[in-house]
């Protein structure tokens, strides 16, 4: 790619950032509001008043503002990236930039809140373990798959 490198690290950035915020509004949309099988503190709090209910609201809310700024983030970096017409845009590193950030988010929202703070898990009661375990599983692998991508493109372009 004859692009400077911080054009290309933007580019990057503005993949994984969207990944993030793709990942966490999936998260808040499916998992929270669609299936029900958790809300943000609902482990810590559970759905069983309705005082428990706001604050479980509120929470989600807060949690999806934040998917809303990471997906900002993610294009205001992705127009500044491309606003110059001698940015390569290439599928391979934006997909790769993209499933980095979504597999990073799952991971590390899934460490930090199912996990170290227990607030809440991906479906609690009987095999919540496997549940969290797999959700790490599946942000682990989303990430190294997207880490490959890039190694390939770039090693492509080295070529």
């Amino acid at each position: 790619m004859n692009q400077p490198n911080n054009q290309l690290g933007r580019f990057v950035a503005a993949g994984v950032l969207l990944g993030m915020g793709a990942a966490a509004f999936f998260d808040g949309i499916v998992l929270h509001q669609i299936l029900q099988w958790h809300h943000m503190v609902s482990s810590i709090r559970p759905l069983n008043t309705a005082a428990n209910i706001e604050l479980n609201t509120f929470w989600d809310g807060v949690f999806h503002v934040g998917a809303s700024v990471l997906t900002v983030a993610g294009l205001i970096l992705f127009w500044q990236a491309t606003a110059n017409s001698k940015v390569s845009l290439s599928l391979k590193t934006f997909a790769g930039s993209f499933l980095i950030g979504a597999g990073a988010f799952d991971f590390i929202e899934g460490l930090i809140n199912h996990q170290i703070l227990g607030i809440h898990h991906v479906k609690p009661g009987q095999n919540q373990l496997a549940w969290d375990i797999g959700f790490l599983t599946l942000g682990l692998s989303l990430a190294v798959v997207g880490w490959l991508l890039l190694i390939k493109e770039q090693q492509e372009v080295n070529t």
